[in-house]
């Protein structure tokens, strides 16, 4: 493309051009009033950094560890569904770009492109993201193919045993177009049942088969069936980051799944310090959900994440410029942050403090102490 796009959210507005009304709003509406889409988002700007001076920052290193996967920087991939909504390579750009990128992606279990096929891109470090269907042996199924062809971790999603009101989905009557398919799915589940009359597309066929009955016991068998270490995907809370390490897995994504479940939910920056406390380093938490800046990167790590994962501007970057727009999101995001960090004073993701970023609460406690 001939523009130039010098940040992320430059990728939505023409994405927003270029795509149907309701492709676009499929990736970029969240449910009910968005009040927690737009506060996912908000609640970034709201932290202030602390920068130190006079730091010798003529090397900057953005490369850390996932999971004892070393990958160039802390910003990977998450599981967003349908990329050939976006383009018609789908899931497929989406792999090359993050392998270019040297970074982690998760792919969705929603994908139009199957796990075989990422797979046959080439080299990269992925993970797999897994709802629990209520056929078990679906699940199943999806778990021994995610081992076979290489994928190194599984990321149960469990916000969802239903799926949350999106109604600009549901006023544009969502539906996959004919050529496009759950291609994981194929020939597990009958991807035709579903109720055409009342709702849209996606929320019949997740009424069909996902499993609402899921719980704490099923994380548990989950990890019964696989060798692979099983991640959790929508903590919110202090209290279910417990639960989670009491089932065994082996870390925890704060995620209000960009918004698109229960409205009026926290953003998931202001939660993750609750959780990373309440978890003390016993296995890492990652963070999703508004991520629009190499600032808010820094801003996540300081208040303990171990990376992030980015949504949203993966597809819009594919629906503008296939898999060069998606390369170029996960650049300048990283470019960002290794300038955030140059002027901060750090040099290394090791060195990210707690005291590099002053939150609300801080400012808060800050007031109180000079009254007194």
């Amino acid at each position: 493309m001939s523009l130039e796009v010098v940040n992320v959210d430059e990728y939505e507005l023409l994405a927003k051009a270029k795509m149907s009304k309701m492709a676009f709003d499929y990736f970029a509406r969240g449910s009910e009033d968005q009040v927690s889409l737009r506060e996912n988002r908000e609640a970034f700007s709201r932290i202030r950094l602390r920068p130190r001076i006079l730091v010798d920052v003529s090397n900057i290193d953005v490369a850390t560890s996932v999971m004892g996967f070393k990958i160039s920087m802390p910003i990977m991939v998450a599981p967003t569904a349908h990329h050939k909504l976006a383009h018609p390579e789908g899931e497929l750009a989406t792999a090359r770009a993050a392998s270019a990128a040297d970074t982690l992606m998760i792919l969705s279990s929603s994908a139009n492109c199957s796990m075989e096929e990422v797979a046959a891109t080439g080299p990269g470090v992925r993970f797999f993201q897994l709802y629990v269907y209520k056929d078990r042996n679906i699940t199943i199924t999806l778990v021994r193919r995610a081992e076979q062809f290489g994928f190194k971790a599984i990321v149960l999603t469990v916000d969802t045993p239903r799926l949350g009101r999106r109604e600009a989905d549901i006023k544009n009557r969502f539906k996959l177009p004919s050529h496009l398919v759950y291609k994981n799915l194929e020939g597990l589940m009958n991807l035709e049942q579903m109720d055409k009359s009342s709702h849209s597309e996606l929320a019949s066929w997740a009424d069909s088969h996902f499993d609402r009955s899921l719980n704490w016991k099923d994380v548990e068998w989950l990890q019964s069936i696989t060798h692979l270490p099983v991640l959790v995907k929508g903590i919110l809370t202090a209290e279910d980051a417990s639960l989670a390490l009491q089932a065994g897995v082996k870390g925890i994504i704060v995620s209000n799944h960009g918004a698109r479940q229960l409205d009026h939910v926290p953003a998931t920056i202001s939660v993750l310090e609750e959780v990373v406390y309440a978890v003390r380093g016993r296995v890492p938490v990652f963070l999703d959900g508004g991520i629009r800046r190499g600032s808010d990167v820094f801003k996540a790590l300081a208040l303990g994440a171990s990376g992030v994962f980015v949504g949203r501007p993966v597809p819009y970057a594919l629906a503008v410029d296939g898999e060069a727009g998606a390369t170029k999101v996960l650049q300048m995001l990283r470019d960002e942050f290794e300038l955030t960090m140059a002027l901060i004073g750090v040099r290394s993701v090791k060195e990210i403090r707690r005291q590099h970023v002053l939150t609300e609460q801080d400012s808060m406690k800050l007031a109180l102490i000079s009254k007194l």
